[in-house]
């Protein structure tokens, strides 16, 4: 009982303030005597809501450690079983119980640890997404022609996307890609390469890049959806910024107008995310040291804008040497048929010329390049004067031999 009235020694104390005023002095001794009759009375018959408060008091503070406790027991349960399901996370992460359904469902589609690592140093709020509302995101994916096997590389490249609410954000991007003439059945393509563009406003931020293409580039309205098709990447530019430094660029390095840059973009729209100093300078080089000038560069890249996008050592350098060591070409033809460099050199330009010469029909000097344009009918029924089986059997045979050739030098 003492150790109980003990705690309210400090509610019935006394204040020693002195007043030089006599008035207050009066009212003080008259405050003291009243607290001290007070002190008296709990000291004979304690009052009972004053015991009351004590017992509250300690039955809090035993509350407040049962509490504790209990949280650091489910803290520790919670750590144990994130170490025996998800190891390497528990060892990197501080992580939490809650994220379990998430991470479950993620692994069916074929993510790992390590990729759910990736996934919180890029955006820590997706590890966090309820999984009803992932699930029903990614299903909505999958609606629209997304494929499960590059599901898991959306959400690798913009793990946002399971925040993305469908009705909100999802159908509302879905519908402007629709709106630009892009067909249904090829959207879920165009999402597969850019998927960041549902992370773009649909009214502030696509809408006006497609009327600064259409207005400044000159691309046809009815033209967009080949456009955004052809280079998604397209929609998710600062496209003024790419659009002008590629301009300025080949202006100065080829002499070339506006129009035919327009023209370029137009046939190739990946242009405006080509590196200039490693993906048009390269090539545009490579043109000039087999001797062609700024004029005829132009012309080349004008009519086969894709030549920027032909790799150097596997694609445009041996077709080079094959034009001039077995074709017996001169450089020159490239201006007339730029074409040629877009050709396969296996499944069209060797089997082509090599059953031409088997026939012995190939034409003495230049081999005519214009041979290798049209169709396997064409040329069997034009050039060759065989059938297309005849000469599928021996493009086939002469592949297999290429092949085994390679295989010998490897």
């Amino acid at each position: 009982m003492h150790k109980q009235l003990d705690m309210f020694q400090d509610d019935a104390s006394e204040t020693d303030d002195e007043e030089s005023d006599d008035c207050d002095e009066e009212e003080n001794f008259t405050s003291r005597k009243t607290r001290d009759t007070t002190k008296a009375q709990l000291l004979v018959n304690p009052n009972k809501n004053a015991i009351r408060r004590v017992n509250s008091r300690y039955s809090s503070q035993a509350f407040e450690n049962s509490t504790v406790d209990g949280f650091r027991s489910r803290k520790l349960g919670s750590i144990k079983k994130a170490e025996k399901r998800y190891p390497l996370l528990a060892e990197e992460l501080d992580m939490d119980e809650k994220w379990f359904p998430l991470l479950d469902y993620l692994s069916t589609l074929g993510l790992k640890e390590s990729h759910f690592l990736q996934m919180y140093e890029r955006h820590m709020p997706s590890l966090q997404i309820n999984v009803v509302s992932a699930k029903e995101r990614i299903e909505y994916l999958l609606s629209i022609g997304v494929k499960q096997k590059d599901i898991k590389r959306i959400i690798l490249r913009q793990p946002q996307i399971l925040q993305y609410t469908v009705e909100n954000n999802l159908k509302s991007h879905v519908a402007f890609l629709v709106g630009l003439g892009i067909p249904e059945s090829r959207v879920g393509q165009i999402v597969t390469a850019a998927p960041s563009l549902f992370s773009y406003s649909v009214e502030n931020s696509l809408k006006p890049t497609v009327r600064y293409l259409i207005e400044e580039i000159g691309i046809k309205k009815d033209d967009m959806g080949k456009v955004v098709q052809l280079s998604p990447q397209i929609l998710v530019q600062r496209i003024d910024v790419s659009w002008s430094s590629r301009y300025v660029f080949l202006s100065k390095e080829l002499g070339a107008p506006k129009d035919s840059v327009m023209k370029m973009v137009r046939k190739h729209p990946q242009l405006l995310h080509y590196s200039i100093e490693d993906g048009l300078l390269p090539r545009i080089n490579f043109l000039r040291s087999i001797g062609m000038r700024n004029d005829d560069i132009l012309k080349v890249l004008t009519s086969l804008t894709q030549v920027f996008s032909l790799s150097l050592e596997d694609n445009l350098r041996p077709k080079y040497k094959y034009l001039i060591d077995e074709l017996h070409n001169e450089v020159h033809s490239l201006t007339k048929y730029p074409m040629y460099l877009s050709l396969s050199l296996d499944q069209r330009i060797r089997p082509r010329h090599r059953f031409l010469v088997s026939l012995k029909k190939a034409p003495k000097g230049p081999f005519p390049l214009s041979s290798l344009v049209p169709t396997d009918e064409s040329f069997c029924q034009q050039w060759a004067g065989t059938s297309v089986d005849k000469y599928l059997a021996f493009r086939q045979r002469l592949l297999l031999k290429e092949f085994a050739k390679k295989y010998e030098r490897q």
